[in-house]
């Protein structure tokens, strides 16, 4: 492999992070085709596109091993070492197996270090949801999935222009609107609001910087079925994923005036409710209702008191543009801090228990995340990280990270795609599923929209949560039970007209 480019650039603190030995996370992007995939023509299309970014045509260098310095150096990109379309049985029995397994088997591999650290493997057999599927392998040290998601928009839309000369596929920008005149009694108002908000932010971020460091040192989750312990980062996962209806969510959304996020979580907090009843040992029963099966437990066997956090991610830096990461890959504008991991993390308590009013999952997710929002916790603890790894090494970093993720349950995500279905590398795209590997997690969820489909990724430790498929299944019929409740409520207009 020939370099062509003699400078180097310095790694960002959050890319020597994700190199530290024993903390080597890896993110899956695993995509769905609606056409099997022509090899020849997807080479191609990444070698026009994703192959030109920076980031995806760079080795990373090691400068100092103590410290843990690393350098990003330029270099020429061999698509036929990064890849990979193995031979396969087209009319192979269980297919969603196979890939499940696959996805599973890539994960105890290590990414080669001679070559940029990114690989695709292409399987040209038809599963349940795409007749063809891409496993992106790519690793965390390169972006944040914010990134790489606005790097699939300017992929898709640096080959649309292309192919359609003089026709723009950018978004378009909301104007500005004109301001008003504003009277003194509406200036005393934003003033009091002002006080009270800064006091607000003060205050929340101030507890959850305490409830940070507590787990840091001694505050941990009550032992579950789905709590990892030390080392559960090296256990073999299983990558499971379920594709919902994206336009129920934003049912309940509008009827309950709250955020999609907020749906999601109070999704995640009745499913895994759910999941964890049937782990303790309740039984379950069918009956019908209005013509459809409906799934209820028989009984509450959650233990009183669990303490069971979630670590969400929360994007610190605005998403690079498309028009921007266009011109990056025409190589007319340098990247210029607007790449890499600017990730801060938050803890947010679940309350495990089973409501008797399914709308109070999503109440108190709104309430929680109302507070989270107000919080400069992830800026803070941002600067922490990068405090320790400049001053003591990416070790020390990774030890207080760790160390907060083993005394956590799970790790959430929520990312939005692209609004509408696109051709992506060639081809007709299907869904898009992230998950990631290399974490000190028994368990992540991670949410993914695209077009009008919801994709739910679930990784899950092996030997802790055997049947990951059941936790997808609690997280739809979740969604399914939200959607009635505010049906029945009359909380949606024109209700009349939905199935």
């Amino acid at each position: 492999m020939s370099i062509v480019v003699d400078e180097e650039e310095p790694a960002s603190p959050g890319a020597r992070l994700m190199q530290t030995p024993g903390f080597g996370i890896c993110i899956y992007a695993i995509m769905g085709y609606m056409t099997i995939i022509d090899i020849d023509l997807f080479k191609n299309e990444l070698v026009q596109t994703l192959a030109k970014h920076p980031r995806f045509s760079s080795l990373l260098i090691e400068k100092d091993k103590r410290l843990g310095k690393y350098s990003w150096k330029r270099t020429k990109v061999d698509i036929d070492k990064h890849v990979f379309a193995p031979d396969l049985d087209p009319d192979m029995e269980s297919p969603d197996e196979f890939v499940e397994k696959f996805v599973s088997s890539l994960s105890r591999q290590t990414l080669d270090p001679a070559k940029p650290l990114w690989e695709i493997h292409v399987l040209n057999v038809k599963t349940s949801d795409a007749n063809s599927t891409a496993i992106f392998k790519i690793h965390h040290s390169i972006g944040d999935g914010v990134s790489l998601i606005s790097l699939v928009l300017a992929c898709a839309a640096m080959r649309r222009s292309s192919n359609n000369p003089g026709v723009e596929y950018l978004p378009v920008m909301p104007s500005k609107k004109q301001k008003a005149n504003i009277g003194i009694l509406v200036v005393m108002k934003m003033l009091f609001l002002s006080f009270w908000t800064g006091f607000l932010v003060f205050y929340y971020t101030l507890i959850d910087l305490i409830m940070v460091l507590a787990t840091m040192v001694f505050l941990k989750d009550t032992k579950t079925p789905i709590k990892g312990e030390r080392g559960v980062e090296n256990s073999p996962k299983r990558f499971v994923h379920r594709i919902f209806d994206l336009d129920d969510v934003k049912l309940v959304k509008n009827a309950m005036h709250v955020s999609v996020n907020d749906v999601l979580m109070g999704i995640t907090e009745a499913g895994l409710s759910h999941y964890l009843n049937t782990r303790y040992g309740a039984t379950t029963e069918k009956h019908t209702e209005n013509g459809g099966e409906i799934i209820k437990k028989s009984n509450n066997t959650l233990p009183k008191n669990l303490r069971i956090r979630a670590g969400i991610s929360f994007n610190l830096r605005p998403s690079p543009s498309v028009k921007d990461l266009i011109e990056v890959l025409d190589e007319k504008k340098e990247l210029m801090g607007m790449w890499g991991n600017l990730v801060g993390i938050v803890l947010v308590p679940l309350t495990i228990a089973l409501e008797d009013e399914p709308l109070a999952y999503i109440r108190r997710a709104k309430s929680t995340m109302d507070r989270k929002k107000l919080s400069l916790a992830p800026h803070c603890i941002y600067v922490l990280l990068k405090l320790l790894i400049n001053f003591f090494g990416t070790k020390a970093a990774v030890l207080a990270a760790k160390n907060v993720s083993y005394k956590t349950t799970v790790g959430f995500s929520n990312v939005v795609g692209p609004k509408e279905e696109t051709n992506l590398f060639g081809h007709p795209l299907s869904y898009i599923s992230p998950t990631a590997s290399g974490f000190p997690l028994a368990l992540v969820i991670n949410y993914q929209s695209y077009g009008n489909k919801l994709v739910i990724a679930v990784a899950a430790d092996e030997k802790l949560i055997p049947n990951p498929h059941q936790i997808c299944d609690d997280l739809h019929n979740s969604l399914q039970v939200f959607k009635e409740a505010v049906i029945k409520k009359g909380l949606v207009k024109d209700a009349s007209n939905l199935c």
